[in-house]
């Protein structure tokens, strides 16, 4: 049997992320074997989704607890897990939560709990800031337009979500890049972030935007070592870069 603390509506905010925003617990299943009660170790999971979807949606989400009977979730940690879901900032969503239980040995069908259901409003949780201007243009010498900070239409990236980019290019090998936000400035800019150890296939994201956090140039990202065109994607949610050959 699941339980709460409060099932009441739940607006996440960023400034309160360190505080407690909701508490389950649950009770001990008690596994009875031919004989009897099982003393084996008992793992718990904690699976969320949107109401509805009966835990089968693409983006549902599973946080392992084992062997404990209860868990609080900050307000950082359950806006980070409607985050995974993908669930839009600022929106009310009816959550459903439950607890999967099983034998550490898996010699028995896992039980599930009853489901609790809390309406909850995420913040927008973000690795690094998303450019102000909801666009972004490639340059450097990997683009048709080499270095400039005054791009043409054709390298603007398509915006896929609020916190994410991508772009189609054809590269090079031994060119690079970086991105821009704001036409005819170089800042904000965006590319590797310094010391990071990023490749040309993914890596972490740097930003100049000229703030005492974020103050200084990116790394340029290189091209991969073959030619070929290749789809560019930015996350600001993971804070990623990620490049794949088509």
């Amino acid at each position: 049997m699941l339980t709460a603390s409060s099932t009441a509506d739940l607006i996440l905010l960023r400034d309160n992320a360190d505080n407690q925003a909701v508490v389950f617990s649950w009770t001990n299943p008690d596994y009875k074997l031919t004989t009897g009660i099982s003393s084996q170790d008992v793992t718990y999971i904690l699976q969320v989704d949107t109401a509805g979807k009966n835990f089968t949606s693409g983006n549902f989400q599973e946080l392992s607890i084992a062997r404990e009977l209860k868990k609080v979730l900050t307000v950082k940690e359950l806006n980070g897990i409607l985050t995974r879901l993908l669930l839009n900032d600022g929106q009310a969503y009816n959550v459903d939560f439950r607890i999967k239980a099983a034998l550490a040995n898996g010699t028995a069908v896992p039980l599930y709990s009853n489901v609790v259901k809390i309406k909850v409003s995420p913040y927008l949780d973000v690795a690094i800031p998303v450019p102000t201007t909801n666009v972004l243009y490639i340059t450097g010498d990997a683009s048709p337009s080499s270095w400039t900070n005054d791009p043409p239409a054709a390298q603007k990236l398509t915006r896929v979500s609020l916190t994410e980019y991508n772009i189609t290019m054809s590269f090079v090998p031994g060119k690079a890049y970086k991105f821009l936000s704001t036409l005819t400035k170089w800042q904000p800019q965006y590319g590797l972030k310094s010391g990071s150890g990023g490749s040309a296939s993914s890596g972490d994201l740097g930003l100049n935007d000229n703030s005492p956090q974020y103050g200084s140039d990116p790394d340029a990202i290189p091209t991969p070592s073959e030619a070929g065109n290749f789809k560019i994607t930015l996350n600001f949610r993971s804070g990623k870069y990620t490049v794949v050959k088509l």
